[in-house]
C-alpha cells in the first residue's frame, strides 16, 4: 500500500488546516487508516485513527475536539481535519494503515500498523 500525505504549511494559532492521504490501493475500505506525528526531538505519537468504514474512531486525547479524521473511501483517502491550531501541534504529519482484520484495539498503537506514508510537515506560528 503505498500512501500519499499532502496538505500541511504554515498557519497562525487558532487556524486551521486539512491533510488529505491518498491510497494506491482498490481495497482501500480494507484498511483501518491512522494519523500519526513527530515533533523534533521527540517520538512519534498517535492523532487519530479511522476504522474502514468510518463507524469507529479514536483520538488523542491531546487533539479532542479539535482534530476531525474522515476518510472517501471512494476516493481512497483519509483526511485530518485541524481546527484551533496550538503551536504545540508543530510537527510532521503522517498517514498509517492496517488491515482491518488486526483489529480495532490497538488502534492507536504506532507498531501495529503496516504502511506508511512520507510526511507532511505543519508549522504552527504563535
Amino acid at each position: 500500500v503505498q500512501l500519499q500525505a499532502s496538505g500541511g504549511g504554515l498557519v497562525q494559532a487558532g487556524g486551521s488546516l486539512r491533510l488529505s492521504c491518498a491510497s494506491s490501493r482498490r481495497t482501500f475500505n480494507k484498511y483501518i487508516m491512522g494519523w500519526f506525528r513527530q515533533a523534533p526531538g521527540k517520538e512519534r505519537e498517535f492523532v487519530a485513527a479511522l476504522s474502514r468504514y468510518g463507524d469507529h474512531t479514536y483520538y488523542a486525547d491531546s487533539v479532542k475536539g479539535r482534530f476531525t479524521i474522515s476518510r472517501d473511501n471512494a476516493q481512497n483517502t483519509v483526511y485530518l481535519q485541524m481546527n484551533n491550531l496550538k503551536t504545540d501541534d508543530t510537527a510532521d504529519y503522517y498517514c498509517a494503515a492496517k488491515e482491518a482484520r488486526k483489529g480495532w484495539d490497538h488502534a492507536g498503537t504506532r507498531s501495529t500498523y503496516d504502511y506508511w506514508g512520507q510526511g507532511t510537515q505543519v508549522t504552527v506560528s504563535s
